[in-house]
């Protein structure tokens, strides 16, 4: 990497964590919120379908946006939607209205869908194209470090570790109850407030240092007469495999909690415990499938561990224990280089259309708002355990994209991922 690359590259690998930590406080505040809020399944999965579907809403405003304004300004804009929505955690605590905290997950989202779209394809483009999806996947592991520190941070300052039943509801006055509910509602304020100024510091930093603009070189697929983005198959095959692997990693961390309780009988906050350990698996795996790259063309190395989690789920479905919470554990590490492989893979070649290619990919998010619905419902139907047929099922569709994309040989495969004898 060239040196004038060095720092920007550095300052989007901030983004990186930044938004890593947001994504993973959801599986925190869905067993917080259907306990503060007195939710079903269903209805804690709407966390995850009010977030990203503000993914879904928000990525070709923002492709649009950064195309007319350039990559900073979408970043700059992304980190003041990301700093409002974590603000206004405080007044839906306050109130305890759960549409409120559905809004301003919302409002999150948005923010991050802007710097999702700028900093994924910038990290790519940040060096030697030959390495881009290597670039990528370093880049994601501080997503992934993001991702083990948020459940440690919010088992420790946002759960209680109290279960509240029934009895609680029988035994208690009206009035001494909807205190004790508020009492777990309001734990979110402070940790909210200062993720939301953290963000607006680094929204500065960004507003006072020098980025290059990328400027994606023109390809014949973007030339007068010759075909347009929607005729570029691999790009929308990596678009509905996006949808569907954002849609099993949503639905395994969201309802983690929830599975070891139920196979494991582990209280909430040992789980997310348990959940820091899995998204450890997850930033280490980013960084071993890095290394692996070098050998292994992305693709197969894709198409591989697909198949290994389709396994492992199949194992925590019907072992039970806590096999099955290690089995979980292990999808952690395996679905680790899946997003950026995917997103990396999809966009090779785009050229000047790979703008609009990353909105795209980044609408397609908004498989994390459905898949888990549809497990919510299968869990209030049957229970949690064979809910987690369903990701085994978006990995099938993993493993397809793996074997069949046309992107083989162009983004970091064969011989230019083999390591230069010394």
């Amino acid at each position: 990497m060239q040196t004038q690359s060095r720092f920007p590259f550095i300052l989007i690998t901030a983004l990186f964590f930044l938004w890593g930590f947001a994504h993973n406080l959801n599986p925190i505040l869905i067993p917080h919120l259907k306990k503060a809020c007195e939710l079903t399944d269903l209805q804690s999965a709407l966390i995850d379908a009010a977030f990203f579907i503000g993914y879904f809403v928000t990525a070709l405003p923002a492709g649009a946006f950064m195309k007319r304004f350039g990559y900073k300004r979408g970043i700059i804009t992304g980190l003041l939607v990301f700093a409002a929505g974590a603000y206004l955690f405080y007044p839906a605590a306050e109130t305890r209205q759960y549409e409120q905290f559905l809004f301003a997950l919302f409002v999150i989202a948005s923010g991050l869908t802007f710097l999702e779209t700028a900093a994924n394809p910038y990290a790519t483009m940040l060096g030697d194209p030959a390495t881009a999806t290597q670039r990528l996947n370093l880049a994601q592991s501080f997503n992934g470090l993001a991702a083990t520190l948020a459940p440690l941070a919010g088992g420790l300052f946002i759960l209680s570790g109290r279960t509240i039943s029934e009895a609680d509801k029988t035994r208690l006055s009206p009035d001494a109850f909807d205190q004790l509910l508020a009492a777990e509602a309001e734990t979110v304020q402070v940790p909210y407030l200062i993720i939301g100024t953290v963000v607006l510091l680094v929204a500065g930093i960004v507003a006072f240092t020098q980025l290059p603009e990328i400027k994606e070189e023109a390809t014949t697929a973007t030339q007068p007469g010759k075909r347009s983005i929607w005729q570029e198959r691999n790009l929308l095959l990596g678009v509905l495999t996006q949808f569907f692997y954002v849609g099993a990693q949503v639905c395994i961390t969201s309802f983690f909690i929830r599975f070891v309780g139920q196979a494991a009988d582990i209280d909430e906050k040992a789980g997310a415990y348990y959940l820091s350990v899995a998204l450890l698996g997850f930033m280490l795996g980013r960084f071993v499938g890095t290394f692996l790259m070098r050998y292994i063309a992305p693709h197969r190395l894709l198409a591989l561990y697909a198949v290994i989690n389709v396994g492992l789920l199949v194992l925590a479905v019907f072992v039970g224990g806590i096999a099955s919470v290690y089995a979980l554990i292990g999808v952690g590490f395996f679905m680790s280089i899946m997003f950026p492989t995917i997103f990396a893979l999809s966009i090779a070649g785009l050229g000047e259309q790979t703008k609009l290619g990353s909105s795209l990919l980044i609408m397609a998010i908004a498989g994390g708002a459905l898949f888990p619905l549809i497990m919510g419902q299968v869990s209030d139907l049957t229970n949690i355990r064979l809910a987690y047929l369903i990701p085994a099922a978006c990995f099938l569709v993993v493993l397809y994209f793996g074997l069949t994309t046309s992107a083989k040989h162009t983004v970091g495969a064969g011989e230019s991922l083999q390591p230069v004898a010394h």
